[in-house]
């Protein structure tokens, strides 16, 4: 494995300085990274990063996200931002774990993948336990499964005879708690019966959510770059369907971001016609400034990452073997309290949910006594 790409080198030293990072370490105004890896493989064609933002609490926990970046400076900041993420939901969520995250740049043209992430794995075990990895955006847990031969330090893995496997179930369970719950405290509704909620994005967690909304009785708009899961949509949940474009200012009562991040920033928050937000996607505010822009239009927004616990609880429960399924579902079903608290916070503390959410879980960033 190589420390750092020859590429990335080029890229660092022929961009423009407004577009680089402000540090290789870590965010603007936030302290550095632990530990950051930059991992090659010639062989295989792997160009990964692998982050680990905080070991405060324990080992650092987030998924592998697979993905085709517009060059690597975008893979390092997607990087960055998605590790730190992972210590505040963790910390949020009260598990023994730190916050990590990987981002494996997808190669053009034809590759191994089982190769691949066999390499993959080897990079994840060349840090020897400080970073645990798990399914994100584009893996599967058939990689996971594929990495179990390079490193033990993986979850989300199918196991006989024990709990395990795929975890987005769980996160468009957390998901679906915290609406209800927003649904009630934010529009003094008594159910979602009739709300309705505009999904962006029907992947494994934005379908899974999809179903859970429709079963309450949810009426449903959605959109999707794949237009057979929206025609699924409309045949199965009865879904109005918008184009991806339009998805964001659909006339809803609540907006569900699921697919990628920076969704709420200085172009469409002034568009958005929900009244609460709360969705799967990682990173959805581009900027603080962008939370503070939704209060200020009376938009209540639930962090992403007190919503969207749900899958990273499932892959710490099956890591650490104390799982089952009830049980992990119902210390899911708990983010609906922290919402609760949340909200109650917010208006103590007259601020926006954006900010109290991140005072609130920084102040855990410690170790569990």
């Amino acid at each position: 494995m190589n420390a750092i790409t020859n590429d990335l080198a080029r890229a660092l030293a022929a961009a423009p300085a407004s577009s680089l990072p402000s540090s290789l370490f870590g965010l603007p105004d936030q302290a550095p990274h632990e530990k950051v890896l930059l991992a090659a493989d010639a062989q295989t064609g792997l160009r990964a990063i692998l982050a680990v933002h905080s070991t405060a609490r324990g080992p650092a926990f987030g998924g592998c996200r697979f993905w085709s970046y517009d060059n690597e400076l975008a893979a390092l900041n997607d990087a960055l931002r998605l590790s730190q993420g992972m210590s505040l939901k963790n910390a949020l969520a009260d598990l023994p774990f730190g916050g990590g995250k990987a981002v494996i740049i997808k190669p053009q043209g034809d590759f191994d993948r089982a190769a691949l992430f066999a390499a993959f794995g080897r990079a994840v075990q060349s840090l020897a336990g400080d970073y645990i990895t798990a399914e994100d955006v584009g893996t599967t847990t058939a990689d996971m499964r594929g990495m179990q031969s390079q490193t033990q330090y993986v979850s989300g893995i199918p196991r006989d005879g024990a709990f395990g496997g795929d975890p987005s179930p769980k996160t468009a369970y957390g998901v679906f708690v915290s609406i209800d719950e927003g649904v009630k405290r934010v529009l003094g509704r008594a159910s979602l019966e009739g709300s309705r909620v505009a999904i962006q994005g029907l992947g494994a967690v934005g379908w899974h959510l999809a179903e859970y909304l429709h079963q309450a009785g949810a009426k449903l708009v959605v959109a999707d770059i794949d237009a057979a899961k929206v025609e699924r949509a409309q045949a199965q949940f009865g879904a109005t369907a918008v184009g991806i474009e339009a998805i964001i200012a659909a006339e809803a009562d609540v907006l569900a971001p699921c697919a990628l991040g920076a969704a709420l920033n200085a172009q469409s928050v002034p568009t958005i016609a929900a009244k609460l937000i709360a969705g799967a996607a990682n990173n959805q505010l581009a900027t603080a400034a962008d939370g503070d822009a939704l209060q200020a239009r009376g938009i209540a927004y639930l962090p992403d990452y007190l919503v969207n616990a749900g899958g990273i609880i499932s892959v710490a429960r099956e890591y650490r073997g104390e799982g089952e399924e009830s049980a992990v579902m119902a210390e899911v079903g708990r983010i609906r309290e922290r919402v609760a608290e949340l909200l109650e916070r917010v208006q103590r503390e007259q601020s926006t949910p954006a900010r109290v959410a991140d005072a609130w879980a920084r102040a855990k960033l410690v170790k569990p006594a």
